[in-house]
């Protein structure tokens, strides 16, 4: 079962109370006939060489899982197929500005990385050849794409690219090294970029991967997708991480911005890729739709100041309709592929966040349906935040008073002790039941448990506003 919290509570009512914050809200022009790019054999001019840096890393941050996975297929070896496609990188910075960018640039990429690991292979002695390193030479052949149908080689592709998913988002890894692994391996980020975007030293990223590769390669674990007994279980680490990348991006936990969109870019990106790849599953459907709808008001969600807006005071008109028709679709396809199944986690999750984004105002909210919908998820997941948020659905559809009941039983039980959502949540329904004082206190506490900046002043200045209510 994927860890739920975080997002569940963007996905749920608890960002909606004005205490808690949304925490989840001419140098290559082609030639006339050709579809490939004009180039001339001697070297290019500095605007056509930083041009076509620019376009190999927009080709590479698309390509390069694909290459890495067709190549990873054949050698079983993810070190091995990353060097050889980082091969194939250079060989394009290379060429590409000189020759012009081909028509096909995945293809050739493609074609150029797996020519070099064919000649690791025949450089091997042949007594360390096996039979296995020989099947996959022959394999090499049979794929080769300037060989084989375009057709053939994009359904291969397509299995590869899964099968790398699957393998970076293998549960014997930490759930750390799987972001870190798929985020380079299957989004084509860099290390720093990766860093970056987590608040953490490029050594450590760095130290991540290195450990998750030696991981999975001390298991022997096969460049495969799981088979039906496994492969539910299998698909829950992958839609976690992309799950928890998403997450990050949408609600930081740590660091000056409340949000990293390029985070959240990156994990929609997987996300719909993944929806490619595994169509009749109703889980990968409903968390693209949780993804989309959430990304629909990342516009509505700050000030010019980069301050939070919660979602009951969004500006609606600065929703991103288009992403919210793509949800909603998506929703619809997770809804027919159940079958009449019980709803799944993300499922109900982006079925909490349609509610929301059919609602032309915060008052037309279906808050009754919202609550029961988490109910549902509730009893399938055992997650204290979930409950967190069903009692602010409660406290939403049948009064603050029965919302505290339920938040304080948490409080009780201390699970979240850490958890500064909780304190957040009772400090905006005591602010409701007009008990000021001790709303001050738990805002203070939520203050002192988020690492987020732009968190902390919120919830400070919550405090201070007990301090002269009203």
């Amino acid at each position: 079962m994927p860890a739920l919290e975080p997002l569940t509570c963007t996905a749920g009512a608890a960002m909606l109370l004005s205490a808690v914050m949304e925490h989840q809200d001419p140098a290559f022009a082609a030639a006339p006939g050709t579809g490939q790019a004009r180039h001339s054999d001697g070297p290019a001019a500095p605007d056509t060489e930083h041009a076509a840096r620019r376009a190999i890393d927009a080709v590479w941050r698309i390509e390069s899982a694909r290459v890495i996975a067709g190549v990873a297929r054949l050698l079983r070896d993810l070190d091995l197929a990353e060097e050889f496609a980082h091969d194939a990188l250079v060989t394009a910075l290379e060429q590409w500005p000189r020759a012009g960018i081909p028509e096909r640039p995945g293809a050739w990429l493609m074609s150029v990385a797996k020519n070099r690991a064919l000649d690791h292979l025949r450089r091997a002695p042949m007594l360390e050849r096996t039979h296995q390193a020989l099947g996959y030479e022959a394999d090499m052949h049979e794929a080769d794409l300037r060989a084989a149908s375009e057709a053939a080689a994009t359904d291969d592709i397509a299995d590869d690219l899964l099968r790398l998913m699957f393998v970076a988002c293998h549960p014997l890894l930490s759930r750390e090294a799987r972001i870190a692994l798929t985020l380079k391996l299957v989004a084509g980020l860099t290390t720093a970029e990766i860093a970056r975007a987590f608040l953490v030293s490029e050594p450590t990223v760095a130290q991540r991967i290195v450990r998750a590769k030696r991981t999975l390669s001390e298991a022997q674990v096969p460049f495969e997708v799981p088979r039906a007994q496994e492969l539910n279980g299998r698909l829950c680490s992958v839609l976690e991480v992309i799950y928890l990348v998403f997450n990050e991006g949408y609600a930081a936990t740590a660091g000056d911005d409340w949000m990293r969109p390029a985070l959240c870019e990156e994990a929609l990106r997987l996300g719909r890729i993944l929806a490619e790849l595994a169509p009749r599953e109703p889980e990968v459907h409903g968390l693209v739709a949780l993804m989309e709808i959430q990304a629909s008001r990342t516009r509505a969600r700050t000030g010019a100041d980069g301050a939070p807006i919660l979602l009951m005071e969004q500006d609606r008109s600065r929703w991103d309709r288009l992403l919210i028709q793509r949800g909603l679709a998506a929703l619809a396809r997770a809804e027919v592929h159940s079958d009449g199944r019980e709803r799944g986690p993300y499922v109900l999750q982006a079925a909490i966040a349609a509610c929301h984004v059919r609602a032309a105002s915060p008052a037309d909210t279906d808050w009754v349906y919202i609550t029961a919908l988490y109910d549902q998820l509730a009893r399938s997941t055992a997650s204290a935040v979930v409950e967190l948020n069903r009692a602010v659905a409660v406290s939403m559809a049948y009064g603050p008073a029965a919302g505290l009941e339920l938040a304080d039983q948490l409080e009780q039980e201390g699970t979240l002790r850490a958890y500064h959502l909780l304190p957040g949540v009772r400090g905006d329904l005591l602010v409701k039941l007009g008990r000021h004082a001790e709303a001050q206190q738990e805002f203070e506490r939520a203050a002192a448990l988020t690492q987020n900046a732009r968190e902390r002043r919120l919830l400070l200045e919550r405090a201070a506003a007990c301090r002269r209510p009203a």
